[in-house]
Order: structure tokens, then C-alpha cells, then sequence
């Protein structure tokens, strides 16, 4: 289910995504934001998952509980849980299967997964293949790992027409208009010229005064100054280019040449977005216009200026093989364009963890199932009070299925029993089916998971638990020494002992 968060403002955010709801929300209690942060870390390492980890720490911290009201030791605890998290990884690692990583119908299943959840599910089919289509265009190759760099996806929303608008873009999006009302809106097999300086006369670094006795003087400087931005804008053509885009200002008077030379122009763009083109249409970023040749220029096959809803964007489209590519998110309304765009977010995320760690697990609380009763066995052989810790972490494990029979409004302890005797037959396949509300084999049912995600998942919740666990005292530190005292401007009487 959706939460909706209401700040100070009266601003409205929908969403059911754990890091955002975290972010959002007013945490007071010290031990509580440490929860956010695993949360908010959780979200920037793997982009899934952070749900999972706030449940798991909470569900950690209250097993271990239980154990300190009957006199076991806190740091006993903590090493018992260590243990049990190494034990509960190797685990999953043991029961993970290896993918390719270029395998779009896999990729697909992890995108679908990651969507299913969410509000964008009725349209996660064709969502997930843009989003696969999207990683695979950026991920390189090094030796025999990909790496992938989500800055290179650029996400763009926009209010309008239906989620099912959305578009995938072999290039990209740039949210200014053409500077000037003369120039082609409409360019095809465009040669681009990736621009880093201002198309304007430059003032002078010292204060310059010029003295002007006549009109004729006047006029001359005028003509001097066309003469200059002409040049500049000559050697824009003469380079060969038919489309401008510059990171700095355009002169009304470049803007004059370029449109009569039949040039279309962009500027002030974002320098973010000036590394983004450069690698979608393969331009050099070009610092010196004395410097621009036909070899620093980029190309793509349409480059045009449209309306999205009352706006106009320019669209740099069909670049041959774009290092960096856009997805357009639309939808109803901002709220919905919003939790889309999170949506999508956290579906490449996804598909990226497996892009680069080529293992996935079974989602639907199946594993964790199994790795909770593969912890149960590995228990019984500890000796002493670690028994116990490693016990409760298995329990602790053990929620995440049952939180999520929970929301589907499934019997939790008839989930739990049904749960181990399908883990006990040792393949984590079974896990919760959350639209029928029965325990099924999800592998049928391509839910997958990465296997990052649920390590991630692991290792953040039980870190954050036993820096929670070893803390015995709360204390109020003492204010900062450099706070001025009251009555005077360096403390003044405050410093006498009276």
C-alpha cells in the first residue's frame, strides 16, 4: 500500500518507496534516524531493498531484545548476529543462480519484479523494456565485468497524457527551446557542435573606457562587433555544423547569422547535460570556437524542438550508438509522474546490480525463508549463549516473508508454517505470492531478485543493529564551546564564577 506524506508546506508526495517515505517523514529519536541513514544508504548502493532493511533492523533489534530482558550480554548478541548475517550471505550466494548479464529476457523479469510492487505495475511490461533497453545501451565493458553508470540514463518527467506515454530515447532530452523564432525547428542527420563558450563579445577583464568623438565612430565600433560575431558564427559552418548547442549565451545578433546560415541553437544548457550529449552523439566538447573542426562535431539522425504538454523541449534523437540515453516519464498528474519516475528509478537500479553482479535470487521472501531455516540447523551446532543470538537472527529473517503476507492480508503464522515445510525440501522457490495471497512457487512466476539487493539488505540491517545493540546509555552532550554566553558581546559576566 501507498503512504501519502504531507509536509509543513502543505506539499503532497504519494509513494510507497521505503527510502523516500524515510526521507520525508520528521525523525526525532537518534536510534530512529540511524534507521533512516541505513535506509537512505541502502537506496545509493543498490536502489532496492530499503524497505526490507528498515524491517530487518527493527525486526533484529526486537529478537535481541528478548534476549537482554533475560541477562544475555549485549556484545554476546552482537557476535551472535555477525556470525549469523556471514552464515545467511554464504547462504544465498549457495542458492543464487548465475545469469548473463546481456540476457534482455532476465533483465526483464528484474525490472517487472521491482515494478510489480509499485503503482506503475499495470504498465511494468513496457516500462521494464525501456529500462533494460536503457542499461544495456550504457554499461561498458571492462575485461570480463560491465560497469554501469546511472548518471548516463537521464530520467525526465513530465504531467500529461498517461503513464503509457512514456518514451525511451536513443539520445537526449534537453529541457530549453530554440533561441530564436527564425531558425529550423527541425533538423535531420544533424551535425552537432557540442559547445563550452559564450557566442558573445566578451567584456574585458580591466575596466576599458573608449572614447567616441562622432557618429561615424559610433558606427564603426557597432560594425566592428557584428564583424566579430559573424566570424564566430562562420566558423560554425564553415566546421559544418547545422546544430549549435552551447552551454553559455548566445548575442541577438549570432542568434541573427545562426538563423540565417539555417543553424538550430540551444543555450544556457545544463554542463551535466553537455557531458550527457557529448557521449550520446559522440561530439568533442569544444572550449575554443578557433579550435572547432568537422572532426569534433556529433551527430544524430533527427534533432527537433516539440511541445511536452505546455512546454517546448528539444529532442537530440537517434544518435548511432549513444554512450548516454533519456527516458521520458509522463502520467496524469505531478503525484503520479512523481512516483513513476521512482518507479523507474529503482527498476534500473535493479537491472544495474545485475548488470554488474550477474547472480538473482527468487523474490517473494523465498530465500530468506530458506536462509532462516539453513540458520536454524547451523545454530544447533554453536555451543553456548551464540546459540541463542543466532536463533533470533533466523527468526528476525524470517519477517521479511511474514511482512509481506502480512500486507497482502494472508494469516501470518499460517504463512509461516506453510513457508517451512516448502523451504524444507531445500529450494528457494517458494515464497509469498502476493496478488493471490498464497505461499506458490514464484520461480514459475519469473520474480526475481538480485542477489546485491538482498546482500546489501543483510549487511546494512545487521550493522545498524548491533550499533544499536552496543549502545547501554543515552547521555545529552555538553553544548558547544564557542556558543557566546549571555550578557555581553564575548560573554561578559557570564565567565566570572558568582
Amino acid at each position: 500500500m501507498d503512504k501519502m506524506l504531507v509536509d509543513t508546506l502543505g506539499d503532497v508526495t504519494i509513494t510507497n518507496d521505503g527510502a523516500t517515505i524515510l526521507k520525508e517523514i520528521d525523525v526525532q529519536h537518534p536510534a530512529a534516524k540511524m534507521m533512516v541513514e541505513i535506509s537512505k544508504a541502502t537506496d545509493n548502493e543498490v536502489g532496492d531493498g530499503t524497505t526490507s532493511t528498515v524491517v530487518l533492523a527493527g525486526s533484529l533489534l526486537e529478537k535481541a531484545e528478548e534476549l537482554i530482558t533475560k541477562n544475555v550480554h549485549p556484545t554476546v548478541v552482537v557476535e551472535g548476529f555477525k556470525k549469523a548475517s556471514q552464515k545467511a550471505n554464504d547462504t544465498l550466494r549457495e542458492i543464487a543462480t548465475k545469469v548473463d548479464p546481456e540476457d534482455k529476457a532476465f533483465l526483464n523479469k528484474i525490472a517487472k519484479t521491482s515494478m510489480a510492487s509499485k503503482m506503475v505495475s499495470a504498465d511494468s511490461k513496457e516500462l521494464s523494456d525501456m529500462v533494460v533497453d536503457a542499461v544495456l545501451s550504457v554499461a561498458e565493458k571492462s575485461a570480463e565485468q560491465y560497469r554501469v553508470d546511472i548518471d548516463n540514463i537521464k530520467v525526465e518527467k513530465k504531467a500529461g497524457g498517461s503513464i503509457r506515454d512514456t518514451k525511451f530515447i536513443h539520445g537526449i532530452v534537453l529541457d530549453k527551446e530554440v533561441v530564436h523564432g527564425g531558425m529550423p525547428k527541425r533538423i535531420e542527420n544533424a551535425k552537432i557542435a557540442v559547445i563550452n563558450s559564450p557566442l558573445e563579445i566578451e567584456k574585458t577583464e580591466f575596466d576599458a573606457k573608449i572614447n567616441i568623438n562622432s557618429p561615424d565612430q559610433m558606427q564603426q565600433f557597432i560594425d566592428e562587433e557584428n564583424k566579430m560575431l559573424k566570424a564566430m558564427v562562420d566558423k560554425i559552418t564553415s566546421a559544418g555544423a547545422n546544430v549549435v548547442l552551447c552551454q553559455k549565451g548566445i548575442d541577438d545578433i549570432a542568434q541573427h547569422y545562426l538563423a540565417k546560415a539555417g543553424i538550430l541553437a540551444v543555450r544556457r544548457i545544463k554542463e551535466s547535460d553537455m557531458y550527457k550529449l557529448a557521449r550520446a552523439t559522440g561530439a568533442r566538447i569544444v572550449n575554443n570556437l578557433d579550435e572547432l573542426s568537422a572532426s569534433d562535431l556529433g551527430y544524430a539522425k533527427v534533432v527537433e524542438e516539440r511541445k511536452v504538454e505546455t512546454d517546448k523541449w528539444v529532442f537530440i534523437e537517434e544518435c548511432k550508438n549513444p554512450k548516454s540515453v533519456s527516458i521520458l516519464v509522463r502520467g496524469g498528474s505531478q503525484r503520479v509522474v512523481d512516483e513513476a519516475e521512482r518507479s523507474v528509478h529503482d527498476a534500473i537500479m535493479a537491472v544495474k546490480d545485475v548488470v554488474e553482479y550477474p547472480y538473482v535470487l527468487v523474490g517473494g521472501g523465498a530465500p530468506e525463508a530458506l536462509a532462516s531455516l539453513k540458520l536454524r540447523e547451523w545454530a544447533s551446532t554453536l555451543s553456548g549463549r551464540a546459540q541463542l543470538a543466532a536463533e533470533k537472527f533466523a527468526d528476525g529473517i524470517e519477517t521479511i516473508p511474514i511482512v509481506l503476507a502480512e500486507n497482502a492480508g494472508m494469516d501470518p503464522l499460517d504463512t509461516q508454517v506453510q513457508l517451512r515445510a516448502k523451504s524444507s525440501a531445500g529450494k528457494a522457490r517458494y515464497g509469498i505470492d502476493v496478488i493471490n495471497g498464497k505461499v506458490a512457487d514464484l520461480a514459475a512466476k519469473d520474480i526475481y531478485e538480485p542477489l546485491a539487493v538482498k546482500e546489501q539488505v543483510i549487511n546494512a540491517a545487521t550493522e545498524a543493529a548491533c550499533m544499536i545493540l552496543r549502545i547501554d546509555d543515552v547521555i545529552a552532550a555538553s553544548k558547544s564551546k564557542d556558543m557566546p554566553k549571555p550578557g555581553g558581546p564575548s560573554g561578559g559576566m557570564g565567565d566570572m564564577d558568582i
